[in-house]
């Protein structure tokens, strides 16, 4: 049930700019778990998709990692300046960091809380997370090759301030790489919004069943997470807002009431 509000007042921006900061402040200051690195439902490859092979210590975080892989590789990552926007908890950024090969990786939230945590527990020498606002990004013009957003821009206010921001921010020639969820006329109107951006589409794919099939499979893993950071009391309540197999999420996505998408789009 509280998921399933919050998916329904997130049609009203002044919902999200209200309610979503002071929750995920709360999270990271409340539950600083040094093995919560993710907080998206994950991702399972597609057969044209090559496994992917992870050292023993990522295992753990497969499927949720997985969302990050397999957006951020459709283009190129080596050697390259990249942004998250949306960070959260810092396993993305992270993953890419130190296995990607980027020049730098900024990850930014809005969450101070979350940006404190994240610097404590993910360290790489190409690697930081800084404080800001997806409506006003806190940098200068044309300073990143790629800009990536998982799963979190459906918590912004305005949808259309932060894809300018994304342009301004953007080098020419670079990517956004953004995947995200919504009911059918959310959807729409975030393809509306992407198409009125000024960037060029370069793909884009519907991946709904893989989202759900990833959830199924990290069942037993994620309720062990939560069991692990969180009071007995706050079981069920975490359990809904993780999107663990047969809550109103997983439930939504598997008779795509709610529908998954991943885009890239291009500055040129």
């Amino acid at each position: 049930m509280l998921s399933w509000l919050f998916l329904e007042l997130t049609e009203y921006a002044w919902f999200r700019r209200l309610v979503w900061k002071p929750i995920y402040e709360y999270l990271a200051k409340k539950y600083p778990v040094s093995k919560w690195h993710f907080m998206n439902y994950g991702y399972i490859p597609s057969e044209q998709e090559n496994r992917l092979e992870l050292p023993q210590e990522a295992e753990y975080h497969r499927y949720p990692l997985q969302l990050y892989h397999y957006l951020a590789i459709k283009v190129p990552v080596k050697g390259k300046d990249l942004l998250e926007v949306g960070s959260g908890r810092g396993g993305g950024a992270y993953y890419i960091a130190r296995y990607l090969q980027p020049n730098s990786m900024t990850g930014m939230d809005l969450a101070r809380n979350a940006v404190d945590l994240c610097n404590k527990i993910h360290i790489a020498p190409n690697l930081k997370y800084v404080q800001g606002n997806a409506e006003k990004l806190p940098f200068p013009n044309e300073v990143f090759d790629m800009v990536i957003n998982v799963e979190s821009c459906h918590a912004y206010g305005s949808v259309t301030n932060f894809l300018a921001e994304v342009k301004r921010v953007l080098k020419m020639g670079g990517h956004l790489c953004i995947t995200d969820m919504r009911g059918a006329p959310g959807l729409e109107k975030l393809k509306r919004e992407l198409e009125s951006s000024g960037m060029k589409k370069i793909f884009e794919e519907d991946i709904t069943d893989r989202v759900v099939k990833a959830i199924e499979l990290d069942e037993q893993n994620k309720w062990a997470q939560i069991k692990e950071a969180v009071p007995a009391r706050f079981h069920k309540m975490f359990g809904a807002f993780a999107g663990v197999a047969g809550s109103q999420i997983h439930l939504q996505l598997k008779d795509r009431r709610l529908i998954y998408y991943r885009w890239v789009y291009q500055k040129n």
